[in-house]
């Protein structure tokens, strides 16, 4: 067995930028890392994420940290010890389980045990804005599964502005943790009266207690508060859904475990993702069968995307051909 390991950084222009409410950003920057095994190749792409503590150069530095290891023959197994949960651990982690299924042939998602993925339909983020640029966005996006950045004083208006712009769209809206408690007690039934589905992680990660008391008229989702499996018994006393991500959970590996847990525990899943491209979002896939809310745009907000990259139309994503990953 002869392996080598390539990483490196890529810059990706967001169309029209992305807001959110703690941040603005024109590009997302992303770390891909290519394993090559006798003359086979796997890919895995991550979003380094400076909200829980990461860099460009942090990322690159862990996995610099274990290249050893991964050229010495490291599995996927090996990997959940060598490094925790995040993006680095997530490039590797995808890049591994493309490099087993080019080397055997058989599909990534056989080898976990699932069901071959087929076309799901993906809500699409409107950024932060004001009421009347986001009502426009929607009209102009004419679409019908749609996730509301919001945090800011004029989040009913914004949310009734879409609303009226769009009447037949489910709607769904992401707070970035920008609310306190008593904030959403007080927007929680006007967001109910205006059909919000869901309220994506209002308050802070780590202050998010007072929701263990609270029966909130939208059900709550977990974003910042659920990462890996070790906060999933605290997610499920306050939230009745969560949003797992493979840059949080550090790869499809533990994804896949957290998933299933999740269920287990009768909450609801969404499967979510960072703006990036395309080589992101694929390993993301096969997480969808049974979700809840599929959240997977992230290639969607991007002014172009890679080559071979998945294929979209209007809400509907393909599964990823095998030249892409997996």
């Amino acid at each position: 067995m002869t392996r080598d390991l390539e990483l490196r950084e890529e810059a990706w222009p967001i169309a029209g930028g992305f807001r959110i409410s703690r941040e603005s950003r024109r590009e997302a920057r992303v770390v891909v890392v290519e394993i090559t095994e006798d003359g086979a190749r796997g890919q895995g792409e991550a979003t380094p994420y400076a909200r829980y503590g990461e860099s460009m150069a942090s990322v690159c530095a862990q996995i610099e940290s274990v290249r050893a290891a991964l050229v010495g023959g490291a599995s996927r197994e090996d990997l959940q010890a060598l490094l925790p949960a995040g993006a680095a651990r997530n490039a590797l982690d995808c890049a591994l389980w493309d490099l087993e299924a080019k080397r055997s042939g058989i599909p990534a998602w056989r080898a976990a045990g699932l069901a071959a993925p087929g076309p799901v339909a993906t809500f699409f983020t409107l950024s932060l804005d004001t009421p009347e640029r986001m009502a426009r966005a929607a009209g102009a996006q004419g679409r019908t599964l749609l996730k509301l950045k919001i945090g800011g004083k004029d989040d009913v208006a914004r949310v009734a502005a879409v609303r009226a712009a769009a009447p037949g769209a489910r709607l769904i809206v992401d707070a970035n943790e920008a609310l306190d408690f008593a904030t959403l007690c007080a927007v929680a039934p006007e967001l109910a009266a205006l059909g919000v589905e869901l309220i994506e992680q209002p308050l802070p990660a780590g202050q998010d207690e007072a929701l263990e008391a609270y029966r909130s008229p939208v059900p709550l989702c977990a974003d910042e508060s659920l990462h890996t499996l070790a906060e999933l018994d605290a997610c499920a006393r306050r939230y009745a859904c969560v949003n797992v991500k493979l840059d949080k959970a550090g790869g499809l590996t533990e994804a896949l475990a957290l998933t299933q847990a999740a269920r287990a525990r009768g909450l609801g899943v969404m499967i979510g993702c960072m703006v990036a491209t395309s080589l992101a979002i694929a390993p993301a896939m096969l997480l969808t069968e049974g979700a809840d809310f599929v959240d997977l745009d992230g290639a969607m907000l991007l002014a172009r995307d890679r080559t071979p990259g998945l294929r979209f139309e209007g809400a509907r994503i393909e599964p990823p051909e095998p030249e892409l990953w997996g």
